[in-house]
């Protein structure tokens, strides 16, 4: 029997719409995710370096859904591309946070991308995984610095040229790409130089632009200043696409290890893939994981990561591990917080550790630095690192150098101080 009164047809229709809508949320709910955003150059002078990062992100997602995603929740990456263009960093990591609704952004190569992105991460209140070698000099509350600081990297390396290569180094050429990271890197090993009895006229700085490819002259100039009869090394910040037709020149001239050695801080197994390297046997890079580093961890990591890539061939690198490390401590303080909440998981975060991949745990420190071994290794013939040197243990990460006035009272610390230049001798914030 039809029903005729307009006011039963009015309600029924009224709940139907009720339980439709109802309906119609609860495969939103079911579907609903966790949002990691990646802001690596896929193009560009830096995509030699960043596009393996951005895999590395993909790789690590897809392992931890296996696991089950994060707090009952899949994770989902959410992929940009700055495209090496710094100011555009800015601007991706802006949709990221405010369009995208990411929890969290792993990315950025070089300085001048992680500065231009800095603003913005404290202005919304988001959080940045940092994971490749810098010039320190930066503490942020909200950045995670997952990459080596120079005491864990540049500053080792000169001290191994100094005691250990070929009879102790004498005369330096710092040669770097024109930014920030080269140019404060370098500040800070002259002062580390001259603060070892090494005079003004045995050190030879030059800077060269972001995808420089011309480098008969400067090779030249280096072998002319290393024939004065002192041990001449070359300290290499030369990042990105540039390092290919350095080393190619370096090879060209006959610049052997054994005469001139370097050592890199941004080349490594993914750069060397692109070249021939048996001109380049013995010259070194400095960094705090090595693919050939054995270890039960490292080999898994490796097998996992040709299967993922489906090639074989495929290599990892430093900061690749860094992503590895930082991902896992960011995973920890979310269960730790039970929340994605950037608070939440920024105060979570000190003291929390994470396996790194050479056998060691790695840990957050207040400074929002990690704990990490050093290794130098020599460039072997299949484009692998031999390695000669470590550290016996963990080396901290310190945010502000000890070999700069300016910096060498500061600490950086987030959990007592709640800042991240506070200078220990006025016991103020700010740095004063």
């Amino acid at each position: 029997m039809r029903n005729s009164n307009p006011m039963t047809r009015r309600c029924l229709m009224a709940s139907a719409g009720i339980a439709f809508g109802l309906a119609a949320m609860l495969p939103a709910q079911a579907q609903e995710t966790i949002k990691v955003g990646i802001l690596h150059s896929l193009s560009g002078t830096m995509a030699i370096s960043e596009t393996t990062l951005k895999d590395t992100m993909l790789f690590l997602i897809e392992e931890q859904n296996k696991k089950g995603g994060l707090l009952g929740k899949k994770l989902e990456a959410v992929v940009v591309d700055p495209a090496s263009n710094w100011p555009l960093f800015a601007e991706k990591a802006r949709e990221l946070i405010t369009k995208e609704k990411v929890s969290v952004v792993f990315g950025c190569w070089t300085s001048v991308s992680r500065k231009s992105v800095l603003p913005v991460f404290k202005e919304l209140n988001s959080i940045l995984f940092y994971p490749v070698q810098y010039e320190g000099e930066e503490s942020e509350r909200n950045v995670f610095y997952t990459g080596a600081a120079p005491n864990q990297q540049a500053i080792p390396a000169v001290d191994y040229l100094m005691t250990k290569q070929g009879g102790s180094v004498k005369r330096w050429v710092l040669a770097g790409t024109d930014y920030v990271y080269p140019r404060t890197t370098n500040k800070i090993l002259e002062a580390y130089l001259k603060s070892k009895g090494v005079a003004q006229e045995d050190i030879m700085i030059n800077y060269t632009p972001f995808g420089h490819s011309d480098w008969q002259t400067i090779v030249a100039d280096i072998k002319k200043f290393g024939s004065a009869g002192k041990k001449t090394a070359i300290v290499s910040t030369i990042n990105g696409d540039a390092n290919v037709p350095f080393y190619k020149e370096l090879g060209n001239q006959g610049v052997k290890a054994s005469d001139i050695p370097s050592v890199a801080f941004s080349v490594g197994e993914e750069e060397l893939a692109g070249i021939d390297t048996k001109p380049l046997l013995g010259h070194m890079a400095a960094w705090n994981y090595f693919q050939s580093v054995k270890s039960k961890a490292n080999d898994e990591f490796i097998a996992k990561w040709k299967a993922f890539k489906k090639d074989p061939k495929k290599v990892t690198n430093d900061p690749m591990e860094a992503h590895v490390i930082g991902f896992a401590m960011w995973v920890k303080a979310v269960e730790k917080a039970k929340s994605t909440d950037p608070d939440k998981v920024i105060d979570a975060l000190p003291g929390i550790e994470a396996p790194n991949l050479t056998g060691g745990v790695s840990k957050m420190l207040p400074n929002h630095h990690i704990t990490k071994p050093v290794f130098i290794g020599e460039v072997r013939a299949d484009g692998q690192f031999k390695v000669v040197w470590k550290t016996p243990g963990l080396v901290a990460g310190d945010a502000w150098s000890k070999n700069l006035d300016g910096s060498k009272d500061l600490i950086g610390d987030w959990v007592t101080k709640k800042c991240g230049n506070f200078n220990t001798k006025t016991n103020k914030c700010g740095g004063a």
